[in-house]
């Protein structure tokens, strides 16, 4: 798989699909960034599109990160000094996960986001975009979406201007990150910089089948312990036969077929030993066919992801 094909993987949405395959085909070498708020522990959807950051690596994308920690304090996500700390912690995250700094560019907003230049560029825009716009923007990632404060109307209008001011031909992030990055693709020409494209990627189902959370503490977080990781899938929802919203099919699909390929699941003898996948959709349709049963599903998803998150538990260990 390359080109085009990697990067549309496992995607909910490509504004525009077109306009995605023609800057692959070209002969530019395209940039894309995801923003990531520094807020808390890393889980599988910030995985989800570390995951698709790779995808574009390879594809051939100058990939950035930017660690949005003026962003999270507008988002009063903690004090400066507790954001800073979080800024360290999801960097090394990131790099354990596939994103080296040789490849990766790591920028932090408050190293560009006090400049003059940007400061103006933000009052342009300012200009453009209603507050009931900027409001409706920020529902899906604010904290205080029923009465929000002054700063989380300023987070989407930094949003564009980040885009803008990072020279970004495409913007990477959850589907829940739409309504910010259309408003950026429909402002930033007025203050002239070209629209971005998007690739957004899909939310993922919480381990009780409900949306993830949070304060539901249904997910996963890459820092933990294996036995910790075991507990949580051997408890996950996974109804036999269902394939739709079932965490533990979305763990292969998303997190384990793009690293490994080739799916092995381990199973006793007595229930038809080990047994092999070319690809996802095949498992997929195994399950659906109640020919694999939900245990050895979940056995086999903790120990790969064990296995993808050993190098996280190692740079902590490292740097305790």
């Amino acid at each position: 798989m390359e080109g085009f094909e990697l990067v549309k993987r496992n995607t909910e949405e490509l504004v525009s699909e077109e306009e995605i395959r023609e800057l692959c085909s070209s002969s530019q070498t395209p940039r894309a960034y995801a923003g990531y708020e520094p807020s808390g522990r890393i889980h599988m959807g910030h995985v989800l599109t570390v995951n698709k950051l790779i995808d574009l690596k390879r594809a051939g994308f100058d990939v950035t990160v930017l660690l949005a920690d003026l962003h999270a304090y507008l988002n009063r996500k903690g004090s400066m000094d507790e954001i800073r700390e979080m800024v360290e912690y999801n960097k090394r995250c990131f790099i354990a996960l596939g994103l080296d700094e040789k490849s990766t560019r790591y920028v932090c907003g408050t190293d560009f986001q006090l400049g003059s230049e940007y400061t103006l560029n933000m009052l342009k825009l300012s200009r453009t975009a209603t507050l009931n716009r900027a409001r409706r923007s920020m529902d899906e990632v604010s904290r205080d979406a029923e009465n929000p404060y002054v700063s989380q109307m300023i987070y989407p209008l930094m949003q564009a201007v980040d885009i803008a001011m990072l020279r970004i031909d495409v913007a990477v992030g959850g589907i829940d990150q739409r309504k910010i990055h259309m408003l950026a693709r429909d402002t930033l020409p007025s203050i002239g910089f070209k629209p971005p494209l998007c690739i957004h990627t899909p939310i993922l189902t919480g381990l009780d089948g409900s949306k993830m959370s949070s304060s539901k503490e249904n997910y996963l977080s890459v820092d933990d312990e294996p036995e910790v990781l075991k507990r949580k899938i051997k408890k996950a929802y996974c109804p036999e036969g269902r394939t739709e919203k079932n965490p533990i099919l979305e763990l292969f699909r998303y997190h384990i077929e793009p690293r490994y390929g080739r799916l092995k699941i381990e199973r006793p003898e007595k229930f038809g030993g080990d047994i092999e996948y070319e690809d996802y959709t095949a498992l997929e349709s195994d399950f659906a066919e109640r020919r694999l049963h939900p245990q050895d599903l979940k056995r086999s998803a903790a120990e790969y992801l064990i296995k993808i998150f050993e190098p996280v538990r190692k740079m902590m260990k490292s740097t305790e």
